[in-house]
C-alpha cells in the first residue's frame, strides 16, 4: 500500500458527472470510531439523505461494511439500503439476502474462546456476529500484543475456514471467502449497479480490498483519515464526507466531481 497519487492524476475525477454507483464503509466512514461498537452515533439527517441520493442514483448505493444487516438496518431505520454486511458474508440486494455462508461449530467454540479472554482482560469486547466475530481492545490498549495474538491463533487453528481481518484496534474472524472488493463486484455486475462507474468510500485496513476492487473496475477510490492506501482520494473526516453526503442531497446531484468540491 501506499499514498494516493499526486493531485495532477486526479484531476479528470474533479470533472466527472458519469453516473456512479456509491459504496460506503459505516465505522469510521459515515460515523466517527467510537470507544465501544455499541457507543457510535449517526447524524440523525444521514439516513434520509441516504435514501435522496439513492434515489437520484437510480437505486445504485450500498451500505459496504463489517457490521451485521440488523444492525445497519437499526440505525439506518426507516431506510431499508442494499448492504453487503459482514464484510460481504451477507449481501442484501434488492430486499433478498444471500447469505454467501452459514454458522459453524468451529465458530462457536472461538467465541467461546473469546469471552473467556474478555471476562480476565478488563476493557476486551467481543462482537459475536454469528458467522463471524471481532475482538475489540480500544478500551484495553495494553492488550494488543496478547489479543492479536490469540486472534491469530485462532485463525491458524480455523483455516482454512476463515481469514483474519485486522482493523482499527481490533481483529476479525471472517469466513474465508469474503470480502468487501468481492462483495462490490458481486454487486457491480447486477443492476442498477451495472454499467455506473463505482465509488467506494472507507477508512480503514478492512477496506482495502474495496479500494482494490474500485480501481481495477475503473472507479474511483476514498480514504478517510491518514495512513497507508491504495485509494486514489482522501478525505480528512467522516464529517468531512457528510458534508459532501448532505449537500448532494439538498442538491439532488451526486457525481465523482462532488467528491473534490468544499
Amino acid at each position: 500500500m501506499s499514498d494516493p497519487p499526486p493531485e495532477q492524476h486526479l484531476a479528470p475525477w474533479a470533472l466527472d458527472d458519469r453516473d456512479i454507483a456509491l459504496f460506503l464503509d459505516f465505522d469510521g466512514t459515515l460515523v466517527e470510531i467510537a470507544p465501544s461498537p455499541a457507543d457510535v452515533r449517526l447524524d440523525r439527517r444521514v439516513p434520509a439523505a441516504l435514501d435522496t441520493l439513492r434515489s437520484r442514483l437510480s437505486g445504485a448505493l450500498a451500505l459496504v461494511s463489517g457490521r451485521p444487516i440488523s444492525f445497519l438496518d437499526s440505525v439506518l431505520e426507516p431506510y431499508r439500503f442494499d448492504i453487503a454486511a459482514l464484510h460481504g458474508a451477507d449481501i442484501r440486494l434488492g430486499g433478498r439476502v444471500q447469505a454467501q455462508v452459514g454458522p459453524s461449530p468451529e465458530m462457536r467454540q472461538a467465541v467461546r474462546d473469546l469471552v473467556r479472554f474478555a471476562n480476565s482482560h478488563v476493557g476486551i469486547i467481543v462482537e459475536d456476529k454469528d458467522i463471524s466475530v471481532a475482538l475489540h481492545w480500544r478500551l484495553a490498549p495494553q492488550a494488543h500484543d496478547e489479543a492479536l495474538d490469540l486472534m491469530r491463533a485462532i485463525a491458524e487453528r480455523m483455516a482454512p475456514l476463515v481469514r483474519l481481518q485486522e482493523g482499527k484496534a481490533v481483529a476479525e474472524l471472517v469466513p474465508a471467502g469474503a470480502s468487501k472488493g468481492t462483495a462490490i463486484a458481486q454487486l457491480m455486475a447486477t443492476p442498477p449497479y451495472a454499467g455506473r462507474v463505482p465509488v467506494f468510500i472507507g477508512d480503514d485496513v478492512t477496506d482495502e480490498h474495496g479500494f482494490e476492487a474500485v480501481n481495477a473496475l475503473g472507479g474511483l477510490s476514498i480514504r478517510i483519515g491518514d495512513g497507508e492506501t491504495r485509494a486514489d482520494l482522501r478525505l480528512a473526516s467522516p464529517t468531512a464526507l457528510r458534508a459532501i453526503l448532505l449537500g448532494a442531497a439538498e442538491r439532488g446531484s451526486l457525481t465523482a466531481s462532488s467528491f473534490f468540491q468544499g
